[in-house]
């Protein structure tokens, strides 16, 4: 229900020596390494809202010019010091250039392409920055699901490590030159370090209290990213209905009233539909009851499967309003400073910051907030190395210990 994806399915992804230790495998989406495309054209089938069937050749046509207008949304930014967002640079592509303006279904078809790119960032765009949407750093080898999902290599990180679940921090103090993180129940931990790598929703919502106070420079770059929000409806049926491709997609009007189903039947045999819902939408969905959602994704289901049979299970996600995320993963806003990264990851003094949301180049994603956590990890050690005077104080743990033993290539199929 939260990631799902290995975005760079190769060696350079810093996630890949413990897949390949674990003997993970993985399904190619796509073998595109752009931020638009984690699922390859052919694996597309689209639906307008009175359940006709688009065709193929005006979805590849419509790509085509979308590809086009976002490529001409690069001479504005260049013809403006001030950042806008991508929605606003579209606006100014579209009147220079009414020839790429679509009408009727081929213009329900562009929406349902920005709908797309808006699921990338978890955010809409007339929210997300022209200077930096295509900056991000995407490793090569295209996009992979992950069969059995992050759990596995979530407990294989995890063992022999001492983790206190359910223990949610609401205060962190600096006391003597020791860390003191205080806990809902009021007990209180003491530590020579720590490395902070909550949401940064969470440090939006200053669900934690500091002492003393953070500094303004650094509240600033927590205030000067953005959060995006994407939700998940998962529906098992007892048995598949519909066609074997990846995504099933709902064109319309608006990039709002868009929709689309990843099929997970394809990858995992299992009879999954996942019905995902990015920015706006995602919050609106949270609105409703478990039922409501689940019924409103059948609804979507049924313009393009009349006789759509009712799932005998449904999961939805609330990645928005649950306290322990209040959002998915970061991404650049409109104006977003140049330092803002430098200042978001910059320790206070035996305090560290890591996560997603510090990763400069591969924030977002899951190998980002790994690679940023392990950097913090080196940083805190050099400090308590240089506090301690020697190693023999220093307990550490070996990241992956007793993974990589067997190595063996990043498994990935096309089924």
């Amino acid at each position: 229900m939260g990631a799902s994806w290995l975005h760079g399915v190769c060696n350079e992804n810093p996630l890949a020596p413990l897949i390949c230790g674990l003997g993970l495998t993985l399904y190619r989406t796509s073998g595109d390494d752009s931020v638009l495309y984690d699922h390859d054209l052919e694996s597309y089938t689209l639906y307008d809202v009175e359940g006709h069937q688009v065709p193929q050749q005006m979805v590849i046509e419509v790509g085509e010019t979308f590809k086009r207008i976002l490529k001409e949304t690069g001479k504005v930014r260049d013809e403006h010091t001030n950042d806008m967002s991508v929605f606003q640079a579209i606006s100014i592509v579209l009147d220079r250039l009414p020839e790429l303006r679509q009408e009727g279904l081929a213009h329900q078809v562009l929406q349902w392409y920005i709908c797309r790119m808006e699921a990338w960032f978890a955010a809409d765009a007339d929210m997300i920055s022209l200077k930096s949407w295509d900056q991000e750093h995407v490793l090569s080898g295209g996009h992979g699901l992950m069969v059995q999902g992050y759990d596995p290599l979530i407990k294989a990180l995890a063992k022999d490590i001492d983790i206190r679940l359910n223990h949610r921090v609401t205060k962190i103090s600096n006391v003597c030159n020791k860390v003191m993180a205080m806990v809902e129940d009021g007990r209180n931990f003491l530590a020579d370090a720590a490395i902070l790598t909550v949401p940064l929703g969470v440090l939006k919502a200053k669900l934690i209290e500091f002492e003393p106070k953070l500094p303004d420079w650094k509240v600033s770059a927590i205030s000067d990213l953005g959060v995006g929000n994407e939700n998940k409806i998962a529906l098992l049926f007892d048995t598949v209905f519909w066609p074997n491709v990846e995504l099933l997609g709902i064109v319309a009007p608006s990039s709002y009233a868009c929709g689309y189903f990843l099929n997970l039947n394809k990858a995992t045999g299992h009879p999954v539909l996942v019905y995902m819902a990015a920015g706006r939408f995602a919050y609106d969905l949270e609105k409703l009851s478990d039922e409501s959602a689940a019924n409103f994704a059948m609804s979507q289901l049924k313009k393009m499967f009349p006789n759509a049979t009712k799932p005998i299970q449904y999961l939805v996600s609330r990645w928005g309003t649950d306290m322990n995320s209040l959002g998915c993963y970061s991404y650049d806003l409109v104006g977003k400073p140049e330092d803002v990264y430098q200042r978001l990851r910059a320790p206070l003094g035996n305090l560290f910051f890591a996560g997603e949301a510090v990763s400069v180049e591969n924030q977002g994603s899951v190998h980002g907030a790994y690679s940023a956590g392990v950097v913090a990890a080196e940083i805190c050690q050099r400090h308590l190395l240089n506090k301690l005077g020697n190693m023999e104080n220093l307990q550490l743990i070996s990241i992956g210990n007793g993974i990589l033993k067997d190595a063996i290539p990043l498994q990935i199929s096309r089924m």
